[in-house]
């Protein structure tokens, strides 16, 4: 199973090369076939990316979420499946321009972790363990969707106005709301996420909390998507300042995931 997860595994990371070559000179070339291709690839390549993590987890007889390359390829199938969601429900072809190549960067980290596979310490030997990560993979891809459409707001003004773009780029209002939703999505999960890491963490070490590295990073990437929403609904927050309290919250949920383990170490390490 692990040999087959292997293959697969390396089969989407080439696939997710093309990907973003596709996108790239779907942008370039200005062709509406290769907008086509490109999302057939990506939904062909989620369910390639689908069946590799079900592989790992059938071959290592556990949830495949524990470590860092799992976590990281699990981020990036999250970030592949809501960007999907939202360029077919929002028809935004030029969102996979933008998402694809955030996409190759993660799965290509978690190419560069190890991939070894090992038991699991017993405080990870919960029935928590599925919905704690699962609920932080799909709040983190939300949020690394919301960053894109941030990014696509930001640089929307710079780019020539011409009918390619206006066809394929939405309105910058429009833009923004999509952004807005997804932060919704990602707030959802990653409440989800901390409320389920304390249930499990006073069972396992019997506290709720213990302003662990990972805890406290958690918290504080909350507190500024909690910072966004409440500021866009009570004071009508919109447009470029809150596109750049999304990009800086994505930060943060990055450095929440690398940071954190690399530089301040603790019993979160593992993952």
């Amino acid at each position: 199973m692990l040999q087959a997860e292997n293959t697969l595994f390396t089969i989407v990371v080439i696939g997710y090369f093309v990907l973003t070559i596709l996108n790239f000179v779907f942008v370039a070339l200005k062709k509406e076939k290769l907008a086509s291709a490109a999302f057939f690839l990506q939904a062909g390549l989620l369910v390639l990316h689908t069946a590799a993590l079900v592989l790992r987890g059938i071959g290592a007889g556990r949830w495949p979420m524990t470590n860092q390359y799992e976590f990281a390829t699990s981020f990036a199938w999250a970030l592949c499946l809501v960007s999907l969601i939202f360029i077919r429900k929002y028809h935004f072809p030029v969102l996979g321009a933008f998402s694809s190549p955030l996409i190759l960067l993660m799965i290509g980290y978690a190419a560069m972790q190890s991939r070894e596979v090992r038991d699991l310490m017993p405080s990870l030997r919960s029935s928590w363990l599925a919905f704690h990560v699962s609920t932080a993979i799909i709040g983190y891809g939300a949020f690394g969707v919301a960053f894109v459409l941030s990014l696509i707001f930001l640089f929307r003004g710079k780019m020539k106005e011409d009918s390619f773009w206006g066809q394929h780029i939405p309105k910058p209002e429009k833009v923004d709301l999509i952004s807005y939703r997804s932060v919704c999505l990602g707030m959802l999960f990653l409440s989800l996420t901390i409320l389920t890491g304390a249930i499990w963490a006073e069972q396992a070490w019997g506290s709720y909390w213990s302003w662990d590295p990972k805890e406290t990073w958690s918290l504080v990437t909350w507190i500024i998507y909690a910072v966004y929403l409440h500021l866009r609904l009570r004071r009508g927050w919109k447009g470029k300042t809150a596109a750049w309290f999304a990009v800086i919250g994505f930060i943060c949920v990055i450095f929440t995931y690398i940071g954190v383990n690399t530089f301040l170490p603790g019993i979160h390490s593992y993952a």
